[in-house]
C-alpha cells in the first residue's frame, strides 16, 4: 500500500478545503471499499481526509414528511430505523440485504453510494482496464462478463454499480445534497451516477473535492419493496435486484416506481416500464409487459443474457406481492 497523509475534518467546509491539498486526496468514510482498493494498488491517494467523524449523522424526518439522511449515518443505522422501517421497508430491506452486520457497522451512507465496481478486471491491477487507466481497453467485453451490464454500458466499459442501498434510493426520487468548492447544491439521485459512455473512470456528476453532506427522501404513501437474486445465500452483490413501489386505485395502477440493480453502470431507474404500467389492471400480465417494454433495450454479452428473463421474472414477482398485499 502506497504511503499518505491522513487528516480528519471538523466540519463539511473545513474537509472540502482539506481535499484541495492534492489532486490525489480523496475521502474516507467507512472505508470498506476504499481500503480494500488501496490494498489491492487500485486506488493510491496521497492524503485521505476523513469525514466519517463529521456531525452528518442523523436522520430526522422533513416537514413535508420525508426523510433527511446525513452522509455519515451508518447502514446499520439506517436499517434499523423506525422511521425507515416503518415508511420505507424498500431501503431497510436493500440495506439488510446488501451486506453482513460488521460491514454496516462500518459502512455509511455517503461512501455506500460512492462505492466503485466490483467487475475483476477494474480490481486487478496487473489488467487492462478503461475505469481505472482510461484508454487502456475492456477485457471484460470478451473475457469474465457473466454478472456485467446488460443495460447502458458501452464499448469502453461494461461494469455494474454494486449497491443494493443505491437501487432503493433512486426508486424513491432521492435528492443528494452535496457541498463543494463552489458551494452547497442538491442532485436527483437519478442523475447523481453516469453510465459509462466514453469516461468510464467517471462513476458520478460529482467534480474535485465535491462532499456528499446528506440524502433526502420525499413522503412515500405506496407500499415499498427489495427483491434481490444471488449467487448464494450469504451475503453477495447482486445478479439482479429490484427495488419497487406500488400504489393501486380500485385494482388499477396509480403510481409505481421501479429501479434495477446489477444490470447496469448505475442503478437503472425504470421508466418504460413505470410509464407502460400508470392506469393498468394490477395483473401479473400487465407486469410482464411493462417488464419486457423496460428490458427490450438491453444488450447482452455473451455470457449474461440469462439476465434478462431474471430481470424480467423478478420485476413481475416483486410487484405481484406488494399488489397482493394492497
Amino acid at each position: 500500500m502506497r504511503p499518505f497523509q491522513y487528516e480528519t475534518a471538523a466540519s463539511a467546509e473545513e474537509a472540502v478545503a482539506l481535499l484541495s491539498r492534492s489532486e490525489e486526496a480523496m475521502y474516507l468514510g467507512g472505508g470498506t471499499n476504499l481500503v480494500d482498493l488501496m490494498r489491492l494498488g487500485v486506488a493510491t491517494p496521497d492524503l485521505l481526509v476523513d469525514v466519517s467523524r463529521l456531525p452528518l449523522d442523523r436522520i430526522e424526518e422533513t416537514p413535508a414528511g420525508g426523510m433527511r439522511i446525513g452522509a455519515a449515518v451508518r447502514n446499520s443505522d439506517l436499517a434499523a430505523d423506525e422511521l425507515v422501517r416503518s415508511r420505507y421497508p424498500v431501503l431497510a430491506e436493500a440495506l439488510l440485504n446488501g451486506a453482513s452486520g460488521q460491514l454496516r457497522n462500518l459502512a455509511t451512507v455517503g461512501g455506500n453510494l460512492l462505492q466503485r465496481t466490483r467487475c475483476v478486471y477494474f480490481q486487478d491491477a496487473t489488467k487492462p482496464c478503461n475505469k481505472r487507466e482510461p484508454g487502456s481497453g475492456c477485457p471484460a467485453r470478451e473475457g469474465e462478463h457473466r454478472n456485467l451490464a446488460v443495460l447502458g454500458w458501452s464499448e469502453s466499459c461494461v461494469a455494474t454499480h454494486p449497491s443494493d442501498m443505491a437501487v432503493a434510493l433512486v426508486a424513491l426520487d432521492a435528492i443528494v445534497h452535496v457541498e463543494g468548492p463552489s458551494g452547497a447544491r442538491p442532485v436527483p439521485l437519478t442523475e447523481f451516477h453516469r453510465l459509462p459512455g466514453d469516461e468510464p473512470q467517471r462513476d458520478t456528476v460529482l467534480e474535485r473535492g465535491d462532499l456528499v453532506t446528506a440524502v433526502e427522501v420525499p413522503a412515500l404513501s405506496a407500499r415499498s419493496a427489495y427483491r434481490k437474486v444471488r449467487e448464494r445465500a450469504s451475503f453477495a452483490f447482486a445478479v439482479v435486484s429490484v427495488a419497487a413501489a406500488l400504489d393501486l386505485e380500485n385494482g388499477f395502477v396509480r403510481e409505481v416506481r421501479l429501479a434495477l440493480g446489477g444490470v447496469a453502470h448505475k442503478p437503472w431507474r425504470a421508466t418504460t416500464a413505470e410509464e407502460t404500467l400508470r392506469g393498468e389492471p394490477a395483473s401479473e400480465a400487465s407486469f410482464a409487459r411493462a417488464a419486457e417494454a423496460e428490458l427490450a433495450q438491453a444488450k447482452p454479452l455473451r455470457d449474461n443474457g440469462y439476465k434478462i428473463p431474471l430481470a424480467r421474472n423478478l420485476i413481475v414477482r416483486a410487484l405481484s406481492e406488494l399488489a397482493e398485499g394492497s
